[in-house]
């Protein structure tokens, strides 16, 4: 692992060129859930917790941990960057891609990021915690994700000395990720209950059950395009396991709420969604300046249809890179120079445009009883 100028700019040019595993529809129930993440906190027991080492201690703590890290099982080839000294727009960059947290960007610390080349595992030094071992996967798969961070955990705990009590398990900043420092999350969309008004009433039920909704970007975003964040609220008392399997029998129950949401509005209001969903897609296809936002909303519909199993639509993987490359420190990356908010929506429209061009397939089949006439495209006229 190195950190060097050349190597860093190396690897965000080539973390520029592919999407991230994360963002692919192999998993299971990917049209619903576009992800799966299982988090670590683990602080180190030498070391005064982040915040109240010294920058000397936190630049010990990263050293530590990137030679530890390099005997880790798959982790022996994983990049190394230096986060204290990465610009905001490559901040940014990394923040979208979920490779870093929000706290980790903006800090002030020594402090690094460690990353496989799919972007399934990062290791975050120095952000709340010495180290947040993450685990990601695409679709449903709470406990493929808990067993790789575990597999992790496993290997570093024999050769690093985790701050750790009898009583309450791991130590940790937050008193809340106390016990088995673990966070596991999914992150659902969820539109048919947003536009039946649903969505208020499932939520309330799941903070019920001891879980958290945030937005699209985990604690402290808002809600996008349709996108909930669902994880545990606390870890204390709990074995790994027990809040895995709870947390995925909470998020069947939502996916199972979300498809009779579905199923009524396709029986009661079959044109109106027909229209709003091709109407989304004939703007993504012609757009020549558009919003990250704006992006963002019109993907949720698209996805929406293409989980209806509406014809004429591009592919699910097509539909997530869109997702992934439109975000903004994206779009700024692959110009390759800062740009104004005009050129960025203009940018984003042409990469946009060319993405479709180059769709890798469609859904097969007409789903629920479409006629097989073509879909309307944007130069219909009434």
């Amino acid at each position: 692992m190195s950190g060097n100028g050349a190597e860093t700019a190396a690897i965000l040019d080539r973390l520029s060129r592919r999407v991230p595993d994360w963002a692919t529809e192999t998993g299971p129930s990917s049209l619903t859930v576009l992800s799966s993440r299982v988090r670590l906190a683990r602080n180190l027991a030498s070391v005064p917790f982040p915040g109240r080492s010294t920058p000397e201690q936190e630049k010990q703590v990263v050293a530590r941990i990137r030679r530890v890290a390099r005997e880790a099982p798959g982790l022996d080839e994983a990049s190394f960057l230096d986060v204290s000294r990465l610009e905001a727009d490559d901040l940014d960059f990394l923040v979208e891609r979920r490779l870093v947290s929000r706290d980790l960007a903006t800090g002030s610390r020594v402090r690094g990021v460690i990353l496989t080349d799919g972007e399934s595992f990062t290791i975050m030094a120095n952000e709340e915690d010495h180290l947040r071992l993450q685990s990601l996967y695409s679709g449903l798969r709470l406990g493929e994700a808990l067993d790789r961070a575990n597999e992790v955990d496993d290997a570093l705990d024999a050769r690093l000395e985790f701050a750790f009590d009898r009583e309450f398990g791991y130590l940790t900043a937050c008193p809340t990720n106390v016990g088995t420092g673990m966070r596991a999350s999914v992150l659902a969309h969820l539109p048919a209950l947003v536009l039946t008004r649903r969505a208020k009433k499932v939520i309330q039920g799941v903070s019920a059950m001891g879980m958290s909704v945030r937005g699209f970007y985990g604690e402290g975003t808002e809600v996008m395009g349709n996108f909930f964040q669902i994880s545990n609220q606390t870890s204390l008392g709990k074995g790994e396991n027990e809040i895995v399997s709870r947390l995925d029998e909470v998020v069947r129950q939502v996916l199972g709420y979300e498809e009779e949401a579905q199923d009524t509005m396709w029986s009661r209001a079959r044109l109106q969604l027909e229209d709003k969903i091709y109407r989304a897609y004939g703007t993504l296809l012609c757009a020549r300046s558009i919003a990250a936002d704006e992006v963002v909303s019109l993907a949720s519909a698209v996805r929406f249809g293409l989980a209806l199993e509406l014809g004429g639509l591009c592919s699910l993987s097509t539909l997530n890179r869109i997702l992934v490359a439109s975000q903004p420190g994206h779009v700024i990356r692959a110009a390759g120079r800062p740009l104004e908010q005009d050129e960025r929506r203009q940018a984003r429209a042409t990469l946009i445009r060319s993405l479709l061009a180059g769709s890798d397939g469609e859904p097969s089949g007409n789903g629920r009883g479409i006629a097989s006439e073509d879909p309307p495209t944007p130069e219909e006229e009434d």
